[in-house]
Parts: structure tokens; sequence; C-alpha cells
């Protein structure tokens, strides 16, 4: 472990990920120097949220370069890109640049699972998280679902389970991080105006397996040709799931009936409709959850217990409301297309659906043809929406309507929707330029449903 005692460390960006890290150094006695390169931001705004770290000292814009040669250690937020000017010359200089997973694993106790996958993780480790609480004492729910592991990881002790969702943004810093159980559930194109290339962004996300060792678990899907190609190389021992397949060993779908498999013996574990949840790609992340906490030795019944009556995470193909025998689907988590995939796959009625947001330089055509017919009306907003309704009118769709704000789009989307319709918010872009983050995307999806009629 790197002793930080009395050396300053600096925390690059200053949302809740940066905040968490100083205030993890400032308890560990480091003196946490927090920079944000938004000259914009309120500087007394800060000190209020950080009142509590009587050595942090606070940079907007720019630092000075006395401070900046004092520097022993770099922790940088996941928005922040690795090969940023700033980032190049401390690494020249043999600085070491760490996420605040890395900053947090270095203090943090007990087990930790970490689950990674271009689309699932938020619903995967919650469900992994409540199937812990069910079982544990001692679980904290951490990382890109919202929590920073640096508030925790103080509080963990050795009995402590904690279970982590990881992006590839985070996973580009590890160093020691090695979870008793990872998971990669799904690769396919994202985040390539970040990671550049393909190969880039398949390696990041395998790195999250990188320090484990046979005594440790790697769950990967069988049905990607990524994460089958990984598990062939995987350092640790693996488990597969399937929901194409019967395995030998794992865990895999069969008609509607969920096997787990040992030594080409299978034990039948429970029917897919009796989960909550929509959607193959959620059928997938239940095997994934069942498999990870097994490995955490769970029981059985419990693990299925807890599947059984667990709800959709906010914003992932959630049921919102059924208005004038319409029903309203937020999937707002959907940010891109291979997410929006799983929201028009889950769907089994004609669908209006929204699509458009930010463009993270992602292909459309996968997502158009998925929509099998079932899309009756596609309403479009945001930066992409003359590039999808190009790749849409190429692939055949007739009623693609263009809309200037959010609201215009829901109000189409009601004009639109007869009785037995869904109308389906599932966008396949991110929601920056309009949004801050999908989350308000979607809140305000399920207000305007909510004041339908009113």
């Amino acid at each position: 472990m790197m002793e930080l005692r009395g050396r300053k460390v600096l925390v690059v960006g200053s949302g809740k990920s940066g905040i968490g890290a100083a205030g993890l150094l400032s308890k560990v006695g480091a003196v946490p120097v927090l920079f944000d390169s938004n000259d914009k931001l309120d500087i007394e705004e800060l000190k209020q949220k950080t009142k509590d770290m009587p050595e942090l000292m606070i940079y907007l814009g720019e630092i000075p370069k006395s401070v900046m040669e004092e520097i022993s250690l770099v922790v940088i937020s996941p928005g922040v890109p690795i090969d940023s000017p700033m980032l190049t010359e401390y690494k020249d200089r043999s600085v070491p640049i760490w996420g605040e997973i890395e900053l947090a694993y270095n203090f943090a106790k007990g087990r930790v699972a970490a689950i990674t996958g271009t689309n699932g993780k938020t619903t995967t480790t919650t469900l992994v998280g409540q199937i812990m609480n069910a079982y544990y004492e001692s679980v904290f729910v951490v990382g890109n679902i919202g929590n920073p592991y640096t508030d925790v990881a103080l509080s963990t002790r050795e009995d402590s389970v904690t279970v982590a969702e990881i992006s590839s943004f985070q996973l580009e810093t590890i160093h020691a991080f090695k979870p008793a159980v990872s998971a990669i559930l799904n690769i396919t194109p994202d985040h390539l105006n970040r990671h550049h290339t393909m190969e880039c962004y398949v390696k990041t996300k395998e790195m999250i397996a990188g320090n484990q060792t046979k005594s440790d678990i790697c769950v990967l899907n069988y049905e990607d040709a990524y994460t089958r190609k990984f598990g062939e190389a995987c350092p640790a021992q693996v488990i597969y799931f399937s929901s194409a397949r019967r395995l030998c060993d794992g865990i895999y779908l069969e008609g509607e009936e969920i096997f787990l498999a040992k030594d080409g013996q299978s034990t039948r574990l429970m029917n897919i409709h009796d989960m909550n949840l929509v959607g193959m790609c959620n059928v997938e992340n239940v095997m994934a959850a069942i498999a990870i906490s097994m490995s955490l030795q769970v029981p059985m019944d419990i693990i299925l217990d807890t599947v059984r009556v667990f709800k959709a995470v906010e914003h992932r193909i959630e049921f919102v409301d059924t208005k004038n025998g319409v029903d309203y689907y937020n999937d707002s988590k959907g940010t891109n297309p291979d997410a929006a995939i799983q929201g028009i796959r889950a769907m089994t009625k004609p669908t209006v659906l929204i699509g458009g947001g930010y463009d993270k330089q992602s292909e459309y055509d996968e997502w158009i043809e998925a929509f099998d017919g079932k899309v009756k009306a596609l309403v479009l907003i945001g930066q992409t929406r003359e590039k999808i309704a190009d790749c849409a009118r190429a692939h055949g769709v007739q009623n693609i309507i263009l809309a200037d704000t959010f609201e215009e789009a829901f109000d189409i989307c009601v004009k639109q929707a007869r009785p037995g319709d869904a109308v389906l918010l599932s966008p396949a872009c991110a929601s920056w330029g309009m949004f801050p983050n999908y989350e308000v995307r979607g809140r305000m999806f399920k207000e305007l449903v909510e004041k339908i009629g009113v």
C-alpha cells in the first residue's frame, strides 16, 4: 500500500467521485488538492461540500506550477481522459495515476465482486447487492452505480462484501485492484470517442480480471464472442452463462427454465416468468447474478428467493404506468445502440419509440434492424436525430418524426399511440446536450407520463 500521509495528492474532477476521493485522502492523512478544469464552477459551493476537509486545496481552471511539482499521486474521476495533456505530463514524470476505484481498494477490506459490461451492469450489480444483503451482515454497493467506493472504503471489514459496478473509464486506471469474483456481461461497441478502437475498448474491459488468479472466479457470457474468447486466456476460474445453449458447466437457459450444470449434470433453478424483470437481457443479467452470488457462497435458495422479488432498476426497461390503454416504459439507461436493442426486444406490443441524443460516434443499423416491425413511429431528438433518421429510412422505416425538444417528442408519442400500444423511451444515445445525465431524462419522461390526462 502506498504511504500517503502528509503527501500532496492531486484529485482531478470535482463531481461525486472526486469529492469522495478527496474525503478518503483527507481521512488517511494525505493533503488532497482538488482540481477541476472548469473555471466557471462555484468555488464557494465546492468549499461548502468539502468543509470537513481542512487540509484541502481547491483550484479551478489551472494549478500553480509550484503545487504541481509537489504532487506524489494523481487520482482521476472517470470522466477525465487518461491521454489529456496534464496527465501525460505526470506520466512522463513517473507520478502514479490512479482512479477512484484503485484508491478505495487500497484502503478497503473484505471481498469484492466487480461487474462490468457494455450493458446490464447496473441491474446485475443492484441484484447482486440485494442477494448479498439477504445473507451477509456487512455489504456495500459501489462504483459506477452512483455510490463512490471511496465513501465507504474505510467502513469495510474483513467480513465485508463489496459489490462494485465498474465502467471501462474506471478500469483504465486500476493497478492492484483484484476482485474475488469478476464478471464481464457483454462487450459491444460503445465509448469509441474515448477508447478510439474496439480493440482498446475490449482490452480495457478485460482488465477487470487482469490481477485475478485461479483462486478467483470470473463470470462470462458464452454467447458474446469477445467474452467467450477471453475465457480461454482468463487468469481466473471461468463460469459461463448462456441464453442460447445447454452448457456442461455453468448456468444456461433452456426454453423458459434456467438450469445450473456441473460436470454435465443439470439442476433446474427457476422459470423466467417467476421474475418481475422483462426481456432476454434481464434473463442474462439474472444468470450472471446467480453465478456471482454462488461464487460468494450464498445458498441457492436465498439467491432465487431474492431474484423472484427483485424489481427492475429505475430507467432500465422500467414500466411506468398505463394511461388511456397505452403502456409507458422508461429505458433512459439505453444510452447506446446495443442497450436500446434490448429495450425494443423486450416490447411485445406496437411501439412508439423516442430515440436520439448526444453523438458518441455509434452506428445505428443493428438497432434499427431489431425493430422487427414493432416500431409504428420513431420520434427523434437531439444531435443524432438526422443521422438516425437517415439510417432508419435506409432500413425501410416509414413513420419518422423529428422533434426539437423532449416535451415535443413526448407529446407526439401520446398523439401517435393507440390503446394496446406501448411508448418506449430508449434513445440509443447519451443524454448530454439536452440533459445532465440519463437519470434526469428518465425522470422527466416519468413526470410527463404522470401528467397525462391531469
